[in-house]
C-alpha cells in the first residue's frame, strides 16, 4: 500500500520518498543520527489516512518501519482534524473494517484474541453486508438501514464471549468505517451515571459531586450533539454552503469541544475528590499507554511540526495501575508539551523501572518551568499567568490526584535541554516487583 502511494505521489519504487510529512522525518532521523517515531497523516485520492512511522538511520542507509495503517475519518480540513475522541475510539477498538457507501464489507483486521472466527469470516465476505457475520441485540431488522440505527448498537460476535459495541464512522470518500469495542472497556471507559430523578439540593454541602454524577452526563449528550452536527455542516454533508457559514460550523464545533473539554475536566474534579475514589488498577504497561496517546496526539504534533520521539519497540515498563487513568494522565502531558513547545522541536518520551516502581517521562523544548513554581503548577486552576489557550488549569491537579491514588506521584523538573520533565511513577506490577527484590 505505501509502494503504491509513493508511485502515485510521483516517486519511483525504489527512490526518494515522495510522501512530504514521512520525507521531514526520515531527514530529521539522518541529520540526529537517532531513532524517531512519529504518527503521520497523507491523503490518498481525497481518503486521509494515518500511520506509526520508525524511522532507524545508520551507516548504510534508513530504515522505515511503517505500522498501524488506518482509515482516518471524514472531519478532515477543519481545525480538528481528527477529533480526540474518534481517535481514542479507534485505540480501543479491536476490530476495524473498511465498509462501502452501502455497509458493504471492504476488509477487515482484529486484533482480539477471541476474534479469530470474526476475521476469517471478514476475509470470506467481502461484499456481504457486515450485519450477516454478527448478531445484533434487540433487533430483527435487516440491511439495508441507515448508519445511525446501527451506530452505537450492541451485538455479538461468532467465537466470542464478550458482547460488542458498534462505532461507524463516516469516511470522506463514502463509505463507512465500523469499529468494534468490547462493552468492558466501554464500561471502564464511561462515568457511572445515576438512574432516576436527582435529589433535590436542599444546603451547599448538596452541591458536592452534582456535577461529576448528575450535571455531566447530561451536558454531554446536547454538547456532542453541537459538535457533530456542526461538523456536518462544516464538511457540507447536506450539500453546497456559502464559506462564510462553513467558517462559522467551525466555530461552533470548536466552541463545543471547548465547552466538552471543560465539562470533562469539572466531572473528574468531582470524582478524584471524593474520599470513596478508588482506582480500578490492573497490570498494565506505561510504554504501550504512551504508544496509545501519541497516537491519540499525532495530529496536532504533526500540525505544529514537532516529533513525538517514543521509547524503542524493546522497552517496557511494567505496573500496577488503571489503564484509563493513566491515558488521561499521559494524554494531558503530552498535550501540555504539544501546546507549549515551539514549532520545529521535538517531545520525547522515556521510561523505565527501578527496584519497586515504574516510570515514564516526556520532555519537551519549552521555556520550562522556574523552579519556585514547580509545585505551584500542580495546584487547582492554576495556568501561571497563561491565557486563551483553551486550558481550563486543572488537567495537572487532576492528574496528580490519580497519580497518587494509584500509589504513585507526578513531579516535574527541568530538562536539559531548558524544558520541562515531567516523570510519573507507579508501583511496579506484583511479579515483577518479586523479582526485582528477589
Amino acid at each position: 500500500m505505501l509502494a503504491a502511494l509513493q508511485v502515485r505521489l510521483g516517486g519511483s519504487y525504489p527512490g526518494l520518498v515522495a510522501i512530504p510529512s514521512l520525507l521531514a522525518v526520515v531527514r530529521r532521523a539522518r541529520v540526529s543520527g537517532a531513532r524517531l517515531d512519529a504518527h503521520l497523516t497523507v491523503e490518498d485520492a481525497g481518503q486521509p489516512f494515518v500511520f506509526d512511522a520508525s524511522v532507524c538511520p545508520d551507516a548504510d542507509g534508513t530504515e522505515i518501519t511503517i505500522s498501524g495503517w488506518q482509515l482516518a475519518s471524514q472531519a478532515w480540513d477543519g481545525a480538528e482534524k481528527d477529533s480526540a475522541d474518534e481517535a481514542l475510539l479507534r485505540q480501543l477498538a479491536e476490530a476495524h473494517v473498511v465498509l462501502d457507501r452501502e455497509q458493504r464489507i471492504i476488509a477487515g483486521s482484529t486484533f482480539g484474541g477471541d476474534l479469530a472466527q470474526f476475521e476469517q469470516d471478514l476475509r470470506g465476505g467481502f461484499g456481504r453486508y457486515w450485519t450477516d457475520v454478527v448478531s445484533l441485540e434487540g433487533s430483527s431488522h435487516r440491511q439495508p438501514l441507515h448508519w445511525r440505527l446501527l451506530d452505537g448498537v450492541g451485538l455479538r460476535v461468532p467465537g466470542s464471549h464478550r458482547t460488542w459495541r458498534a462505532c461507524i464512522l463516516p469516511l470522506k470518500g463514502g463509505g463507512f468505517e465500523l469499529l468494534l469495542i468490547a462493552e468492558t472497556v466501554l464500561a471502564a471507559s464511561a462515568d457511572e451515571v445515576q438512574s432516576g430523578p436527582p435529589a433535590p439540593v436542599s444546603s451547599a454541602g448538596d452541591f458536592k459531586g452534582l456535577l461529576g454524577q448528575r450535571l455531566a452526563p447530561a451536558l454531554r449528550l446536547p454538547l456532542n450533539r453541537i459538535v457533530a452536527n456542526s461538523e456536518s455542516i462544516r464538511t457540507r454533508l447536506a450539500g453546497p454552503l456559502d464559506p462564510q457559514y462553513v467558517g462559522y460550523a467551525a466555530d461552533i464545533a470548536q466552541a463545543g469541544r471547548h465547552l466538552l473539554s471543560l465539562v470533562e475536566d469539572l466531572a473528574d474534579l468531582d470524582t478524584v475528590e471524593e474520599e470513596s475514589f478508588q482506582p480500578a488498577v490492573d497490570d498494565i504497561d506505561l510504554v504501550d499507554c504512551a504508544r496509545r496517546a501519541a497516537g491519540i496526539l499525532g495530529m496536532r504534533a504533526q500540525e505544529k511540526h514537532i516529533a513525538l520521539v517514543l521509547p524503542d519497540a524493546a522497552i517496557t515498563a511494567p505496573a500496577c495501575a488503571e489503564f484509563r487513568r493513566v491515558l488521561q494522565i499521559l494524554l494531558n502531558l503530552i498535550g501540555n508539551a504539544l501546546r507549549y513547545s515551539p514549532q520545529d522541536t521535538t517531545v520525547r518520551v522515556e521510561a523505565g523501572s527501578a527496584s519497586d516502581h515504574a516510570w515514564i517521562s516526556v520532555i519537551d523544548e519549552g521555556e520550562g518551568i522556574p523552579p519556585n513554581q514547580v509545585e505551584q503548577v500542580f495546584e487547582k486552576f492554576e495556568r501561571l499567568g497563561r491565557s486563551g489557550d483553551g486550558g481550563s488549569g486543572l488537567g495537572l491537579y487532576i492528574s496528580r490526584k490519580l497519580a497518587r491514588a494509584m500509589g504513585g506521584e507526578l513531579s516535574v523538573t527541568a530538562a536539559d535541554n531548558g524544558g520541562a520533565r515531567f516523570t510519573l511513577t507507579l508501583p511496579l506490577r506484583g511479579e515483577d516487583k518479586r523479582s526485582a527484590i528477589g
